[in-house]
């Protein structure tokens, strides 16, 4: 899943279930600047869909939409969403660097869900367990090589070269938080079918998960117990989200049960941290996507777990022009994979 050696310019590319999003930026390290931006919405049936002809049409959406941002590479690094990749950390028997290739490919059965050999499989080590002392901590992450192979495919129908797949909540991490943060962070990032959770200390993901509990969720909720239409509904959420004193609490009444849903779900996720890194408490909450854009979220979580929360800024590492910053910070909360993506140091 890592890139071509000696490729030195090259895109990110987002394909989400609602929009496709690129970013083109220039520069290393610390210093980029960002060349070019684009999106295009696209139909969730669409995006979801694994029929052939559907495939085509994406193609094509994709296809205009590179024509028109009139980006300067072909190369592109691709994001792979979390719903599809299996990531877990592990404990691992201490072997030498020259053997965990060979030792991680015996043991893969036992290490992720799909059978090895329909796999593509990435690791990285992370240091010593922190549970057993004999033991390594190893980063694991597995696709199903048909769904790699599609989107290969689909980005190579229309002329362009795939220097990298990544796992979209590792983009994620390297856009919203600062290189070098040891304490652990948890990235809360709500799209339109999923929320994905990613815990990140020192650079690396230690916890993922994909909750089946998104947008859609949340405005199915609107709809049903404000007896409103979709357009209605949405405008409520993004207007009035969970205000209790706006419109008289019938949206925060309306929608709250689906949020705590949500909210159990990420208690689940920081107790089964803890348990791993009883020494490292979560001190800062990352919200992005949805669960930034729907009012007073970011409080309402802050006040439930009692730790910072804050919205996330996908253009933080990267320099634009001054009179941009509104438009962009306008745009942040959907561009976190694909600035992540264009952020890769090879």
């Amino acid at each position: 899943m890592s890139i071509l050696s000696g490729i030195s310019s090259f895109f990110g590319l987002d394909i989400g279930t609602t929009g496709i999003r690129a970013v083109e930026l220039r520069g290393s390290g610390q210093s980029r600047a960002l060349v070019k931006y684009a999106y295009v919405p696209v139909d969730a049936k669409l995006s979801q869909s694994d029929s052939k002809s559907d495939q085509q049409k994406l193609a094509q959406i994709l296809a205009n939409l590179i024509s028109e941002a009139r980006l300067s590479t072909k190369n592109v690094a691709v994001g792979l969403p979390g719903s599809r990749v299996f990531t877990a950390v592990v404990d691992f028997d201490r072997v030498p660097a020259s053997d965990l290739p060979k030792a991680i490919m015996y043991q893969a059965d036992s290490l992720i869900p799909t059978p090895p050999a329909e796999s593509k499989i990435d690791w990285a080590l992370l240091g010593d367990s922190p549970k057993d002392q004999t033991k390594q901590e190893l980063l694991i992450s597995s696709v199903p090589n048909n769904y790699v192979e599609s989107r290969l495919d689909l980005i190579e129908s229309i002329g362009l070269n795939v220097v990298a797949f990544e796992p979209d909540n590792i983009a994620l991490s390297r856009a919203l938080v600062p290189s070098g943060t040891a304490q652990p962070q948890l990235i809360i990032d709500m799209g339109q079918l999923t929320t994905d959770l990613i815990v990140t200390m020192a650079d690396a993901p230690r916890l993922t998960r994909s909750i089946p509990t998104g947008i859609d969720a949340v405005l199915r909720s609107a709809v049903q117990n404000l007896n409103v239409d979709e357009k209605q509904a949405e405008q409520f959420v993004y207007k009035f989200g969970v205000s209790k004193d706006k419109l008289e609490g019938q949206v925060f009444q309306a929608i709250v049960g689906t949020l705590d849903m949500l909210v159990s779900e990420i208690d689940k996720s920081i107790k089964f941290f803890q348990a791993r890194y009883p020494n490292t408490p979560i001190e800062r909450m990352i919200v992005t996507g949805g669960a930034s854009t729907i009012p007073e979220f970011p409080l309402y979580l802050a006040n439930k777990f009692g730790v910072n929360v804050e919205i996330g800024n996908a253009w933080r590492n990267v320099s634009f022009a001054p009179e941009r910053r509104n438009e962009l910070l306008g745009v942040s909360s959907q561009f976190g994979v694909a600035v992540g993506l264009a952020e890769r140091n090879e």
